[in-house]
C-alpha cells in the first residue's frame, strides 16, 4: 500500500512538471541582463532588510517597492518575466550564477576597504595612545623635577 502511494505521488510530480504548463513569453519581457540587475538588487536589499530592518522602517523604505521603481516596472511585469524565465532552469541558473558573481565580487571589494578602514582605525588609536603616553611622562618627569610642587599655592 505504501508503494502504491509513493509511485502515486510520484507520478503527480512527473505529470505537473509536463510542457503544456510552460508559462507563454510576456509581451513585456525584461530582457536577461534587467532582470539580473533586478535580482541583483532585490538579493542585496533583501540581505540589507535582515540586517538593517528597524533602519529602513524608520526611513519608510520598503525594499521590494524600491527595487520595482528604480527598475520603472511593475510587480506584474516582474513576477510574469520571472517565472517565464525560472521555468527554463539553465537561463535561470545563468542568472543567479551571474548575480552570484557580482555579489562575491562586490564582497571582496567591501571585505578590502574594510580592512584598509581597519588599518588606517588601528594607526589613529596607536597615535592617540602615543600622544597620551607622552602626557603621562611629560607630568611624570614634571613631578620628578618637582616643578608641580614649587608652583606657589594661594590661599594658604
Amino acid at each position: 500500500m505504501k508503494k502504491l502511494g509513493v509511485l502515486f505521488i510520484l507520478t503527480l510530480l512527473v505529470l505537473a512538471c509536463s510542457n503544456e504548463y510552460k508559462p507563454k513569453k510576456p509581451k513585456n519581457l525584461i530582457p536577461e541582463k534587467k532582470m539580473e540587475m533586478i535580482l541583483y538588487d532585490l538579493y542585496t536589499i533583501n540581505a540589507a532588510k535582515g540586517v538593517n530592518r528597524k533602519l529602513l522602517e524608520t526611513n519608510g523604505i520598503i525594499p521590494e517597492d524600491y527595487v520595482l521603481n528604480k527598475h520603472k516596472i511593475d510587480s506584474t511585469q516582474f513576477a510574469d518575466s520571472n517565472a517565464f524565465y525560472a521555468y527554463d532552469t539553465e537561463t535561470y541558473k545563468n542568472m543567479v550564477e551571474n548575480v552570484k558573481a557580482k555579489l562575491e565580487k562586490e564582497k571582496k571589494k567591501f571585505e578590502e576597504l574594510e580592512k584598509v578602514e581597519g588599518m588606517a582605525a588601528k594607526r589613529r588609536r596607536d597615535s592617540i595612545s602615543k600622544i597620551k603616553q607622552k602626557r603621562k611622562d611629560s607630568i611624570k618627569q614634571a613631578i620628578k623635577n618637582d616643578t608641580i610642587n614649587k608652583a606657589p599655592v594661594f590661599g594658604l
